[in-house]
């Protein structure tokens, strides 16, 4: 969960359905006419803090967003560029150059002379973000963990300030998303290594390569796209040369903590968003192991730019763009879709409070934006986000699959679900209701010489769903049994 590409990948989705959460501190905004959406484009950026031996990742963070002129009962909102212009800053935060050598490495590592405090794009901490699209971003901002009044302890969850302005310079709307970074790569301090040096001095002895003349850019050699970097082919992806190199930990480790080891870390915890804290999902429910990690991208996968999609687990009208990842795709009236879900990896509503206060100031409450008022000043008529209907998600749901035997059904308090061996490995069974959203996700068991699960008709926060159908979905390597259930009052 590293940070972004040089070059601006953007960020997307549409607005999905509230979730309430008891994370978070601000209240509601009172709404003018019109209003801003702002992100971060990655649940957490990495850099080093120094960079005199090695270096992995600069200061670089990229922050995004939408204005929104508001509707009312006879004009649909707006997405607009024109006639207004956003800046941003990040509070308590104003200086970098005393907290990392990074400036001093700059001409080595890139080949450029920085000034103080200007990043590799020429952002600062403060300044205008430029329009791309349908949205602003400022991609490059070289910010630290370290606010001015703290220089001994990282604040990895610090919030920016982005704030659009009239043409005469008035303020019309502001928000406040989180602007994650953080050093603890922990390749040291892990006690795996001695020392970046040490990590120099047990490279391969390969042409060109000399563990004495530092600083050494990893991505120099190694293609790296989240830095833009082509590297040498014969050297290969650095993601590709760090999951190969590490896979032997897959036999002693799992689930974040294996992660961990590399990416923030033990005490950042990066992996923060809906996915982990309602469904329990881990880095390797989406991405698999070090060791799969490292053949995907042996087989072709680019990393960075080919990434795992929504649509795995999500029915179509949840999933991204065609070929399009998450974080670049939109949905509902053209905004992006970390405009109202946050960005991957810390999608709302998360653990830290820093990503909630957005839609709690929007909205009232944690969760997706999905007041229809916050942008529409009404509630409007007609399909909501993500066009959500009742109309066919169940044909969606069972199409070309095997039957699940669900018993009882109609069920009031319980049902129990066999599912049938699709393939080996683990899966994921997956409860929906009539409008394609995941009610829960169910852990099976071994039982009778059957995997079978439980429903208890309750949500993934406790409590009981409502009276209806509702759709099972298991998956296991690539196929799919389905069937619905009926539950009583």
């Amino acid at each position: 969960m590293p940070r972004r590409p040089l070059l601006l990948l953007a960020a997307a989705l549409a607005a999905a359905t509230a979730m309430a959460f008891t994370s978070g501190h601000s209240a509601t905004q009172t709404l003018g006419d019109t209003i801003v959406v702002a992100w971060n484009d990655l649940g957490m950026h990495c850099m080093n803090q120094t960079h005199a031996t090695l270096s992995i990742l600069p200061p670089f963070n990229n922050l995004m967003a939408q204005v929104i002129r508001r509707g009312d009962a006879t004009h649909a909102p707006q997405l607009i560029t024109q006639g207004v212009t956003v800046g941003y800053s990040v509070p308590g935060n104003t200086t970098s150059v005393t907290k990392t050598d990074f400036w001093a490495w700059a001409p080595s590592l890139f080949g450029v002379t920085l000034a103080p405090d200007v990043g590799l794009t020429g952002k600062s901490l403060s300044g205008s973000m430029d329009v791309s699209g349908a949205h602003f971003a400022a991609v490059g901002i070289p910010v630290t963990p370290w606010p001015d009044s703290d220089l001994v302890h990282e604040h990895p969850y610090q919030q920016a300030l982005v704030v659009a302005r009239d043409a005469q310079g008035l303020e019309i709307a502001r928000s406040t998303p989180t602007i994650p970074v953080s050093t603890e790569i922990n390749c040291g301090a892990s006690g795996c290594h001695r020392s970046e040096q040490a990590i120099l001095n047990s490279h391969p002895r390969v042409t060109g390569f000399d563990p004495n003349a530092k600083p050494v850019l990893c991505a120099k050699c190694h293609a790296d796209p989240a830095l833009g970097t082509t590297g040498k082919p014969e050297a290969g992806y650095f993601s590709l040369k760090m999951h190969d190199q590490h896979q032997f930990m897959d036999q002693t480790m799992s689930g974040t903590n294996e992660c961990y080891m590399c990416h923030p870390g033990p005490k950042t915890q990066c992996l923060r968003g809906a996915m982990n804290q309602l469904h329990g999902q881990q880095c390797q429910n989406c991405h698999g192991n070090m060791a799969a990690m490292a053949r995907g991208i042996e087989n072709g996968r680019i990393p960075w730019v080919q990434e795992p999609s929504c649509a795995s687990c999500h029915t179509a009208a949840y999933a991204e763009n065609p070929n399009t990842l998450f974080k670049l795709s939109t949905g509902h009236g053209g905004v992006m879709c970390e405009g109202c879900h946050n960005s991957t990896h810390a999608d709302v509503p998360s653990r830290q409070p820093e990503d909630n206060a957005n839609n709690i100031a929007l909205q009232g409450h944690a969760g997706p934006l999905g007041d229809c008022k916050v942008c529409h000043g009404v509630i409007p008529a007609g399909a909501g986000p993500h066009g959500i209907t009742t109309a066919g998600v169940g044909d969606e749901l069972l199409r070309g699959t095997t039957a699940l035997h669900v018993s009882p059904d109609p069920m009031r308090s319980a049902c129990t679900i066999t599912l049938p061996r699709l393939g080996e490995g683990g899966g994921r069974l997956l409860v929906y209701d009539m409008q394609g959203r995941i009610v829960r996700m169910l852990e099976p068991a071994q039982g009778h010489g059957a995997r079978v699960a439980t429903w208890d008709a309750r949500g993934r926060g406790g409590e009981r769903v409502l009276p209806g159908i509702y759709f099972m979905l298991w998956q296991q390597a690539g196929k799919r049994a389905a069937s619905r259930v009926t539950v009583l009052r």
